[in-house]
């Protein structure tokens, strides 16, 4: 939808005296630590599906751009990321 069709379905539902619902996402309620964890985590997971899908190429294309994409991300030392502690956040965390 375009700025001026949302603006104008507004005017007419505000006009029509129809209750406007609004909704919002809710906030993210993790600490710092725990995002960072879990953004870790997501990006083992994601590394070993991409091992997977390189696992389950076929033969002839092993030599192709997507077999080498998919080589530099498995191949991508995670367990740095892994080791390292975030810094605790005055008693928050």
């Amino acid at each position: 939808m375009t700025g001026a069709e949302r603006q104008a379905r507004y005017r007419a539902a505000r006009t029509a005296g129809a209750r406007v619902v609004r909704t919002r996402r809710p906030a993210d309620r993790r600490s710092r630590i725990q995002r960072w964890n879990d953004a870790i985590a997501a990006a083992v997971a994601l590394q070993a599906e991409y091992a997977g899908w390189l696992d389950a190429l076929p033969d002839n294309q092993h030599d192709s751009a997507l077999a080498d994409a998919l080589r530099a991300i498995v191949e991508l030392d995670l367990s740095e990321l892994q080791a390292v502690e975030p810094p605790r956040g005055f008693g928050r965390d």
